[in-house]
């Protein structure tokens, strides 16, 4: 199988510990397998026991390892398990926590849905999950004067019919890194989020399926020319985790190959 692509440039993590939630497919994926090429010490969560061994597989074919710790981060105990055996493995402290878990089906919580249950277990997950990992893991964090990413969407500032329950999740997202940027702030600790466009993230699924391929005008509608790859997000996450970005805090980085800038008429 091919390689799998991550960031071209790699700065150099060796001295990090890195927690990836949803770490196990996806973006999160390619998350977990870029800071481990980059040298950090990465711990994963998933809720996925299949995914995280298949991952660890990937990252041993590489002659890389990593912690995978099996989480359901709708529930409040786990979290706390998950922050606790964090601390256990990182006794220096936590560099980089990244928020990336997530109920991701934009319709799972909609206006028209039979279940009620349902949107509270996407905010559960989605928006509650990133608040209570961060103030459990905040003292972590302060050790090593380190930082926090969430990951957003572009869905927190436009949207599409029946999806109230993502769109909501996202938008608070985006207000909670602002808020906790504040409040953390003083103690050494920056807070930015990310917000993805169309990620094609396939061949980064459990199963390891060959990449899709797409009709050139799905490409082209993009003002960048082409469909996002989980490898943008990487290159993001590197760059707000190092020094450079000492001077950014509370910002949301839109990463959409310019889709949320294009004006369309019919």
């Amino acid at each position: 199988m091919e390689k799998l692509q991550t960031p071209a440039y790699r700065p150099s993590f060796s001295s990090h510990t890195v927690l990836v939630t949803g770490g196990a497919a996806g973006i999160g994926r390619c998350l977990t397998l870029s800071f481990a090429q980059a040298g950090a010490q990465v711990i994963f969560a998933d809720r996925d026991q299949a995914a995280g061994e298949e991952t660890l597989a990937i990252l041993a074919e590489q002659g890389l390892l990593a912690h995978f710790i099996q989480a359901d981060l709708s529930d409040q105990t786990q979290i706390e398990q998950l922050a606790r055996q964090t601390v256990s493995l990182a006794p220096a402290g936590l560099h980089v926590l990244i928020h990336n878990a997530a109920i991701a089906n934009a319709h799972t919580a909609q206006v028209f849905g039979a279940d009620p249950a349902a949107f509270d277990q996407v905010l559960a997950v989605n928006l509650a999950a990133p608040f209570h990992l961060t103030r459990l893991l905040k003292a972590s964090l302060i050790q090593t004067g380190g930082c926090v990413i969430n990951l957003a969407s572009t869905r927190a500032f436009q949207s599409e019919p029946q999806s109230e329950g993502y769109a909501a999740s996202k938008g608070g997202i985006v207000a909670l890194t602002h808020a906790l940027a504040l409040s953390l702030g003083e103690h050494g600790i920056r807070v930015n989020a990310i917000a993805p466009g169309w990620i094609d993230t396939t061949e980064w699924q459990k199963g390891r399926p060959d990449p899709a391929i797409w009709p050139e005008e799905e490409h082209h509608q993009h003002p960048a020319g082409r469909i996002g790859r989980p490898a943008d997000i990487a290159a993001a996450c590197f760059f707000l985790a190092s020094p450079d970005a000492g001077f950014i805090t509370g910002q949301t980085l839109v990463i959409d190959g310019g889709m949320t800038r294009k004006m369309i008429y019919r």
